[in-house]
């Protein structure tokens, strides 16, 4: 008989061969994997009693903490779905996602209460809140009051097909409402099975949670890392001074984040020469980096770097950048250039860069197309919304809106957002391959190129900088360095200097904003050079 494949089966091999070791490590408390079942038993039978069945939406609003962990595993014991949510959105967007996904209980986090306290009144389904570490005299039950009164033994559990719902999660809405991509227990456990194997995750690791467990699921980090009896430190705050504090602490061995995030991990360390535990691989998903960048990670911090490629459609990741065996003689800087791109498939997955026309481009790191990929992690659909599902998945495959080119090794390198293509005097430019040259000059903390109209050549690049503290650095100077070490056609021609750039609660800088402002402030934001 085949056992289905579903998510509960990963903290039961926790608890059955890692029952006494340290699971869960959250400020100053921490838990064997017993004692989290042992909570997450209770969360199970509070949840039965508040009357959740199988296919119910429960949603959670909070940072990395145990509570959020726990949810994974208690929701599921009932057969619910998950809904993680975005910490950083604003209440209306929390008003459109409770109500769309017909969430039936809401557990919150004292300090973002407020966000969905002033919107509480128009929730049309959620049947109760319940508050983590609740402070003030609202209404809403205390979780841990509430979790106090059920028991810890193992709760009978709703039987699950591993084709079922496990998690709904909304990706952020740049033009529109966000959609909510329903991911099925069969999505998660052989995407988990994939990632621990290219991530080379054991039961040795300490992982500590800086992305936050609503991004993907922390890229499935409750699944994996629980999966092989490794330890979580969950950080509700993900500064550079926590984070450095806790892999020393703890002895961290494994950290996913955004690039933006590490480049501040590296200017703390510039700044700061915190003590540094080097047994570290960090996992790093977004715009791929220069591999100067690479280089300073590996030689400064003496960490292993791991780039990744994925998106929630697809559970999230598809693609990995490890040097394989034959390149490992290649030039050192040849080795960082390969750990830049995005890489090359994982097991399980099958990934292509293909043209208008739905044909393989060549493999010669010049042609562009779109990245689609097909697996078992592909999601099961948009919630609610057939029709974007039909044109996200076509014959099989999934469409990311990516766009790549492949080297001759098979090797994949994502060169941009389908709708962040520059397109100047005819010629497609990669807003991330200027952005690469940017972060060479050693003014430049954070950079961002968007398109821009121009009367001669159609659009040409523009960069939003974020210069490191006490750097001068003008205009003419920045464009005069683009131009010196791009292509002419390629180097921007306009730049504004800001204090900061606007991102994701995952750390991706969001470039709809930077175009917004920059129709804004037309006329003032930069010049326009031929």
């Amino acid at each position: 008989m085949n056992v289905p494949l579903v998510l509960t089966q990963f903290l039961d091999r926790a608890v059955t061969y890692y029952g006494d070791k340290t699971g869960v490590i959250a400020e100053d408390r921490s838990y064997t994997y017993k004692e989290l079942n042992g909570r997450v038993n209770q969360l199970s039978r509070g949840l039965a009693d508040l009357g959740v069945q199988k296919g119910d939406r429960i949603a959670y609003l909070a940072p990395n903490t145990l509570e959020m962990l726990e949810g994974f595993y208690g929701v599921y014991q009932v057969g619910a779905v998950m809904v993680p949510l975005n910490i950083r959105l604003k209440p209306d967007d929390y008003l459109f996602i409770l109500n769309h996904s017909e969430s039936k209980i809401l557990f919150v986090d004292q300090e973002l209460y407020p966000l969905v306290e002033a919107v509480k009144d128009q929730l049309t389904t959620i049947e109760q809140i319940i508050v983590h570490y609740k402070e003030s005299n609202t209404q809403e039950l205390d979780y841990d009051a509430w979790l106090s009164r059920y028991d810890e033994t193992a709760f009978d559990r709703t039987e699950l097909d591993e084709n079922d719902v496990a998690s709904l999660l909304y990706t952020s809405g740049t033009t529109g409402n966000p959609k909510g991509v329903m991911l099925t227990h069969r999505n998660n456990y052989i995407h988990a099975l994939s990632t621990m194997h290219s991530l080379r995750v054991s039961d040795r690791d300490t992982y500590i949670h800086v992305l936050p467990m609503f991004h993907v699921n922390g890229w499935g980090a409750p699944f994996y890392y629980t999966a092989n009896g490794a330890t979580h430190v969950c950080l509700r705050k993900a500064d550079a001074a926590s984070i450095f504090a806790a892999v020393n602490k703890y002895k961290g061995t494994v950290m996913h984040m955004a690039p933006t995030v590490l480049n501040c991990l590296l200017q703390y360390y510039e700044e700061a020469v915190p003590e540094l535990e080097k047994n570290m691989r960090v996992v790093i998903a977004g715009s791929a980096p220069p591999p100067s960048f690479v280089a300073r990670v590996e030689k400064e911090l003496g960490w292993e770097f791991i780039q990744v490629y994925g998106m929630t459609e697809s559970s999230p990741l598809s693609l990995y950048s490890p040097v394989r065996s034959q390149f490992l003689n290649e030039p050192l800087k040849d080795q960082y250039r390969m750990k830049a791109k995005a890489g090359h498939a994982m097991i399980g997955c099958e990934v292509k860069v293909v043209n208008e026309h739905g044909e393989e481009i060549p493999h010669d790191g010049q042609a562009i197309g779109e990245v689609v990929t097909r697996s078992n992690g592909v999601m099961k659909g948009y919630w609610k919304n057939e029709e974007a599902t039909m044109q996200a998945i076509q014959n099989g495959w999934l469409h990311t809106g990516d766009m790549a080119t492949v080297d001759i090794h098979g090797n994949i390198d994502i060169v941009d957002r389908k709708k962040d293509i520059i397109i100047s005097g005819g010629e497609n430019i990669s807003s991330i391959e200027v952005e690469g040259v940017l972060y060479d000059h050693p003014a430049v903390l954070e950079a961002a190129v968007i398109a821009v109209p121009h009367e001669k050549w159609g659009e040409t690049p523009h960069a939003f900088i974020v210069k490191r503290s006490n750097a001068e650095l003008t205009e003419q100077e920045l464009i005069a360095f683009s131009r010196e070490n791009l292509a002419h056609f390629k180097a921007v021609t306009g730049v504004t200097f800001v204090e900061e750039l606007p991102k994701t609660a995952s750390g991706k800088i969001q470039k709809i904003h930077l175009r917004n402002d920059y129709w804004e402030a037309k006329g003032k934001a930069g010049k326009f050079v031929n």
